[in-house]
């Protein structure tokens, strides 16, 4: 007999499976897309300045225009959003291979055709995350992040190898379009989960609902909280992505092979601790299993990574690995229990915005700080994450009044 807590009866949610899959294609096709971008603008153009601005062009427009995207998904409902990003996407990166097949892909055209990818972006990376709550009841949300957690993890794993694998051959033309395929693939998927409503009245202006979904994340303690707390936590993680790669090769040979097993090796770390976390029952406990799995972090990055060479790097990362995993089923956790379902499409939309942004400021951080010092740089990563745990105890508890009328 099937216990009623397993994962296998998780998926027998109605909708949640096509829901699961759908997130898999559309965030391994992301992933896939990143790294090959950079490789089809240098055979398109041969210039990596391109490159750069392109990738740039493919990120930070859906992080300006996230609040927007959020209200547009408690408007018309996560069903709708989440397909038309995957409608657009797919549309969008397909134009972009077809460029590359008929030899059009001009600056212009590959930045205009980027801009409009990345705009859509927001509805899909929380449009999922909105769902999943909808589509599950309160005493199984622990085991559905840690699943949507360890998805994650495995594609950071597994994405960046089929990357290589299709840019190799056939080419980089071809995996755009296996890319605009996974999309498309996703659309379908989604058309097997149940449309759910808008959760908000379309009678209030949109800029007024936008503006509104900025207040209630700067207003809410816990929303606040998180933002803080969590973007401290990923500066530790954009430190580590420098330091790493720059330790890796000063300490060994085959230095570009070694960081990709490395790295490999994190997300199946972080996938397994993720997985771990959904049995682990955090609800009312969130701020505690974030904390403690952030003070081990910051440990791990110093001093275990930093002062025992190449064996301590990598237990430091396994073990920092490890942590991320309860981490983020914890935060998610906690953030859909502290939010009102009728706001949590604007939420998880800025929300998770603010909390990438600590990722590119710790890998800019580091590339500065490393040229003096590789230990001070994993100083810096475990000062990051211990911070980040500070932040979190100062979270407002379930019984704290500030905060009481925002707990689910």
């Amino acid at each position: 007999m099937e216990r009623e807590n397993s994962y296998r009866c998780l998926l027998k949610l109605p909708g949640l499976l096509p829901l699961i899959l759908a997130a898999t294609l559309s965030r391994l096709a992301a992933r896939i897309f990143h790294l090959t971008l950079v490789l089809f603008v240098l055979t398109q153009t041969s210039s990596p300045s391109l490159a750069g601005w392109l990738m740039f062009a493919a990120i930070v427009p859906g992080l300006i225009v996230s609040p927007v995207a959020g209200v547009l998904l408690d408007r018309v409902g996560p069903t709708i959003a989440v397909r038309i990003d995957m409608i657009a996407s797919s549309f969008f990166i397909a134009a972009i291979s077809f460029a590359g097949w008929a030899r059009l892909s001009s600056p212009l055209v590959l930045f205009i055709l980027v801009m409009l990818f990345s705009l859509a972006g927001p509805l899909g990376a929380a449009g999922t995350r909105t769902l999943l709550p909808r589509l599950v009841p309160p005493h199984a949300r622990d085991r559905a992040n840690a699943l949507d957690t360890a998805i994650y993890a495995i594609i950071d794993v597994v994405g960046p190898a089929i990357a290589g694998l299709v840019n190799a051959w056939p080419g980089p033309e071809a995996a755009m379009s296996m890319i605009a395929a996974a999309y498309a693939g996703a659309a379908i998927c989604l058309s097997r989960v149940q449309r759910l409503p808008g959760s908000t009245s379309t009678q209030t202006s949109f800029l007024r609902q936008t503006i509104e979904g900025i207040q209630i994340v700067a207003r809410q303690p816990t929303l606040r909280g998180l933002a803080i707390s969590y973007s401290l936590y990923e500066i530790t993680w954009g430190a580590l992505y420098v330091v790493v790669s720059v330790f890796v090769t000063d300490h060994t040979a085959a230095g570009s092979a070694v960081n990709g097993l490395l790295w490999s090796a994190i997300g199946i770390a972080g996938g397994v601790g993720a997985l771990l976390a959904g049995h682990i029952r955090t609800t009312g406990r969130e701020r505690h299993v974030m904390a403690a799995g952030m003070v081990v972090t910051a440990f791990a990055a110093w001093p275990v990574a930093a002062a025992y060479g190449f064996t301590g790097l990598t237990i430091g990362l396994m073990l920092a690995g490890m942590m991320s995993g309860p981490i983020s089923v914890a935060l998610l956790t906690l953030r859909q229990r502290r939010t009102d379902p009728q706001q949590l499409g604007r939420v998880l939309s800025i929300s998770m915005s603010l909390n990438v942004a600590g990722y590119p400021l710790g890998a800019a951080i580091a590339g500065m700080v490393i040229r003096e010092s590789v230990s001070a740089t994993f100083v810096l990563a475990g000062i990051a994450s211990f911070l980040a745990a500070i932040a979190t105890l100062s979270i407002p508890s379930d019984t704290t009044p500030a905060d009481r009328s925002s707990v689910l």
